[in-house]
């Protein structure tokens, strides 16, 4: 083994957790090895389209019949499109098998989804994390608000949240930023649902991970609204801007992109990984690397598959399978619900900028003395805006008349979805679909999921509650709309490899630690033992940070 492929720490991919792991090993003094199993994009450099207007791409930023061809699962929703389609997979080179629909939208380069994602960033409640004891669903978290809280205001302070702090125990308040503004309409229409609602119900600024102030390397959210082509100025929190650039300043990180970890090594007599093996993806040759402690990143069901590959000798069912678990619990959010209408008045009114965020509306169902005939809840996003220079104005389709009108603004409008919870139902799982193959020759996934009768009771509160707050708070015209409600959609892909207090229900520990093997740690979304019904990603960041601190104390004691 050569010097060089011997490290400290490894890392499994580079996303959003997998950018955190690298930071915090190599600020804490490890030589640590990020492993991507797709291609680098440099920041700023490699932003190719961030500074295009939809004019200037061969087909307006829209989709092509090859495209749709080449990304069968990709079509089926937004993210396929030309404006940034090098940042999204390939999925006739990436197939999955699909016992039941899943759409599994997926980015393999370095930083993976943190160039594309959403960027709500929403702290979860004691609610959240005790709800699987109270009401006897899945497992136990082991972890409460408590243990999780500092790591919350240390990767907030870090990543830059923007926010107003509302003083609601359902949805915590943060370590903000100045709050991004809501329009003239939104003030509305929140002040109305709050006295409509007695105070139930909330709605306020999105909490994003734009920023709002400058901090080091960084530009604050210049409000041009193209976070997922890249954004040069650093106004959002991706690996390339924030975590790839602290982890690299320490001297300490080597980065190898075109690296697909295949398994990983384990030690029957230690009962400890000794690294990892990987197939580069462009020679498909075969590399070894061995280190002390494993973060496993590699997103939910790819970390999933890499666990589910590892140790096979040993368990049948791969590396952290004893517990009967691996591979099942997968969860998401169901979207698809969505209520709308237009707003009288305001004509007088308009906004600066474009806003790279919306309201929110926290969980008010299954709260306090609420009860529902399902569990759980669910909140919306959405936002008020006025038509613009590309609706059609059917009455003037031509010459001066048309050009007079489309420098005007429209009407207003007001329109939000429904972010619901899943439940960790055992039997929505993946496994190995050991009869087919990707590009490289590798096994692929296969889905079985669905959503069950809990998530359909919801679904209907979800729309007939929208439909109720938009018409008490004087929206017009307003209508709804059950769609696409399939799991994958919400690309909020959970559990999988869930945490828990029991090695005999749980494949993680309250620190991240596989069972099975100590100094591996899964501190992405497959180690979620709930959904909650807010956007994950910050709780990703925070259960990385705290995992990283808890690996290093270990490994300086001698335990690891």
């Amino acid at each position: 083994m050569a010097e060089s492929n011997v490290f400290d720490a490894i890392v499994i991919g580079s996303g959003i957790s997998g950018g955190w792991a690298a930071k915090e090993l190599t600020e804490k003094g490890l030589k640590v090895i990020m492993l991507e199993r797709g291609r680098n994009i440099e920041h700023v450099k490699d932003y190719t389209n961030t500074n295009k207007d939809p004019w200037e791409f061969p087909h307006a930023g829209g989709r092509t019949q090859q495209m749709i061809k080449d990304y069968p699962v990709l079509k089926r929703d937004y993210p396929l499109n030309e404006t940034n389609l090098d940042f999204w997979v390939k999925d006739s080179e990436c197939p999955y098998t699909e016992v039941k629909r899943f759409d599994w939208f997926r980015g393999y380069h370095v930083g993976g989804r943190s160039l594309m994602w959403g960027r709500q960033s929403y702290r979860w409640s004691d609610l959240d994390f005790e709800a699987n004891a109270k009401e006897g669903v899945g497992t136990d978290w082991p972890i409460r608000y408590k243990d999780i809280a500092p790591w919350y205001d240390y990767v907030e302070a870090f990543a830059g949240v923007s926010g107003s702090k509302e003083g609601l125990s359902i949805l915590p308040d943060g370590n903000f930023m100045p709050a991004m503004e809501m329009n003239c309409v939104e003030k509305d229409v929140a002040a109305r649902i709050k006295e409509k609602f007695k105070g139930d119900r909330h709605m306020f600024i999105g909490r994003t991970a734009n920023i709002t102030k400058p901090l080091p390397g960084r530009t604050n959210c210049q409000f041009r609204n193209k976070c997922w082509l890249g954004c040069p100025f650093g106004g959002y929190f991706s690996t390339q801007s924030s975590t790839l650039p602290a982890a690299i300043h320490t001297g300490n990180l080597t980065l190898r992109p075109f690296s697909i970890v295949t398994k990983i090594l384990y030690d029957k007599d230690t009962q400890k990984a000794t690294g990892v093996e990987v197939l580069d993806a462009e020679t498909n040759k075969t590399y070894e690397y061995k280190a002390k402690i494993i973060f496993l990143n590699a997103s939910a069901l790819n970390s999933t598959w890499v666990l589910m590959n590892s140790a096979t000798d040993v368990w049948h069912g791969g590396l952290g399978s004893s517990s009967g678990e691996l591979g099942h619990n997968l969860m998401d959010h169901h979207l698809g619900i969505r209520v709308g209408g237009s707003i009288d008045g305001y004509e007088d009114k308009y906004y600066f900028g474009r806003r790279p965020n919306g309201i929110y509306i926290p969980r008010f169902r299954n709260v306090g003395n609420d009860k529902r005939d399902y569990l759980r809840g669910f909140g919306y996003q959405g936002s008020a805006s006025r038509g613009n220079w590309s609706r059609n104005i059917a009455e003037m389709n031509i010459g001066a008349e048309l050009k007079d009108a489309l420098t005007e603004p429209g009407g207003w409008n007001f329109g939000m979805m429904g972010f619901g919870e899943i439940l960790p139902h055992h039997e929505n799982m993946i496994t190995l679909d050991k009869t087919k193959k990707d590009k490289w020759g590798l096994d692929i996934l296969s889905f079985d999921c669905e959503l069950k009768d809990n998530e359909l009771k919801m679904r209907k509160d979800m729309l007939n509650d929208g439909l109720e707050m938009l018409e008490a708070a004087g929206v017009k015209n307003v209508k709804g709309s059950d769609g696409d409600g399939t799991m994958g959609r919400g690309i909020h892909e959970m559990g999988t490899a869930r945490m828990g207090t029991d090695p005999k229900s749980s494949v993680l520990n309250k620190f991240n630690q596989v069972w099975d093997a100590k100094n591996v740690f899964v501190t992405d979304g497959a180690a979620m033992t709930s959904a909650s019904c807010v956007n994950p990603s910050l709780t990703y960041m925070a259960l990385t940070a705290r995992a990283a601190d808890f690996a290093v104390s270990e490994l300086k004691k001698g335990n690891l």
